[in-house]
């Protein structure tokens, strides 16, 4: 075959792959021009792979992704998609650079038989073993089950589109009488999706939003932004606190819809990325699901050297017969340990109660905290106020004394901040207007942090 045979052969083998919705979406995450496709002419058999798999920038950084294609053999992971996503993760680890993949398949491609399964299996794998070595994102945009919704789930953030579907067993297996299994937003609620979109176009800004705040991968540094002030500040709740300090508009949240009585996302201060974890309860009290939201979030911090800031206002963990008798602890020992195992840099800042497990968890040195500052109106103690009283003040109960004059004195008595911090705990007592400057000032302090660890292969972590 001379040159012109094979350009002609070339062309028609270009014009036979098919532009499909699965291909846009790729070129659509790239920037404009960088889009390179890779193992263009990989096929099943006489059928394409059903995936693209493409190198390119995202905000000028690189990254690979991949797309399944739904409308080829229903998007299903046959031989051929497996190796060429498998590629990605190996060309992955070796350069370092970020992988994004873009889920809508029914599942596995069946008549492959158990050399399907394997497909999954490898992909599993090798998932696994990049996972804190370079940023992985998911983004369900489509159909996802079974395997596939496992492959998916195992990335650090996991967006999805409202009328995506998630699930490992059908809903009709199930027998689901309350049409919630497989829907986008049930699996936002219980944590599975971090980030629910709109739609397609609205899920492929998020990736691109959520990369200004992560590094290439676990050796490079975070990307930095330009600064812009903070809103003015306000204590009224976790929102106006976060977005008082941070600089403008910068908050991103990971996790809205789940576990609402804790607030995790990224933000900027003075350009630079970090964690924010805020404790957001009506009552006070924390659930086992806000522990363990915010135990996943510091630990992909710290996977990525991403400092974190906490605003701690917590009378301790809400519980009940029924919580104690279902291992709720476990929860509350996950949230422990992941601050605790933690090695990047960590601020609290108590902006109301620290009481108990909620003062060792979130705010204690003992945990590993680099810096704890307290506002004069934090209320520091072993003992919520009302306990405090139930257990020590039956005399003075007894007397008349009304249980709310007793709860305040032993506030003001024995939870001021004034006494921790005399005895060592608190770095600091700030004024709350002060908070954004003296954020800055802590995080450019411990921007060289490092810390030598025993040598072990992993924690054993209390899932």
């Amino acid at each position: 075959m001379n040159c012109n045979d094979a350009l002609t052969k070339l062309a028609e083998e270009t014009a036979a792959l098919k532009n499909s919705d699965a291909k846009q979406r790729l070129i659509s995450l790239f920037d404009e021009g960088s889009f390179l496709e890779m193992d263009k002419f990989a096929k099943n058999g006489s059928d394409p792979s059903s995936c693209y798999t493409a190198y390119g920038l995202v905000g000028g950084s690189p990254c690979y992704a991949f797309a399944q294609d739904i409308t080829v053999n229903f998007g299903a992971m046959g031989r051929m998609q497996a190796k060429k996503i498998k590629r990605l993760y190996d060309l992955a680890a070796e350069n370092g650079i970020p992988v994004v993949g873009l889920y809508d398949s029914n599942g596995a491609q069946v008549s492959e038989g158990v050399e399907a399964l394997e497909a999954y299996s490898e992909l599993i794998s090798a998932a696994s073993k990049i996972s804190g070595v370079v940023p992985t994102v998911s983004v369900i945009m489509g159909t996802c089950i079974g395997s596939s919704a496992v492959l998916a789930t195992l990335a650090d953030v996991v967006v999805a589109t409202e009328d995506a579907t998630i699930y490992v067993n059908s809903p009709k297996l199930l027998d689901d009488k309350t049409n919630k299994v497989g829907k986008a937003q049930t699996a936002a609620e219980n944590g599975i999706v971090n980030v629910l979109a709109k739609d397609v176009n609205e899920a492929i800004e998020s990736v691109k939003n959520l990369f200004t705040y992560l590094p290439q991968n676990n050796l490079a540094v975070a990307p930095f932004a330009d600064y812009v002030p903070a809103n003015a500040f306000d204590n009224k709740d976790a929102y106006s606190i976060i977005n008082g300090v941070v600089d403008g508009e910068s908050f991103f949240e990971i996790s809205k819809d789940s576990a609402k009585d804790m607030v995790t996302g990224f933000a900027r201060v003075c350009g630079n990325p970090i964690g924010v974890v805020a404790t957001n309860t009506e009552e006070g009290y924390l659930s086992a699901n806000g522990a363990k939201k915010a135990a996943r979030f510091v630990r992909l911090c710290d996977a990525f050297s991403i400092p974190v800031l906490t605003f701690v206002d917590c009378k301790g963990f809400l519980g009940s017969v029924e919580d104690e008798l279902a291992g709720d602890i476990k929860a509350v020992s996950t949230l422990t340990h992941a601050y605790a195992e933690a090695t990047t840099a960590k601020i609290a800042i108590i902006t109301g109660f620290a009481i108990g497990a909620g003062f060792i968890a979130l705010a204690g040195k003992t945990s590993g905290a680099d810096s704890v500052l307290a506002y004069p109106c934090a209320k520091i103690g072993t003992l919520e106020p009302s306990c405090a009283v139930q257990l020590f003040c039956q005399e003075a109960l007894a007397e008349g004394k009304s249980r709310e004059e007793l709860e305040k004195e032993y506030e003001d008595n024995d939870c001021s901040p004034f006494i921790a911090a005399n005895e060592g705990f608190i770095d600091d007592i700030i004024d709350p207007a002060e908070t954004a400057l003296k954020v800055a000032a802590l995080l450019e302090m411990l921007s060289g942090k490092r810390v030598n660890t025993m040598p072990k292969k992993h924690s054993n972590m209390p899932l």
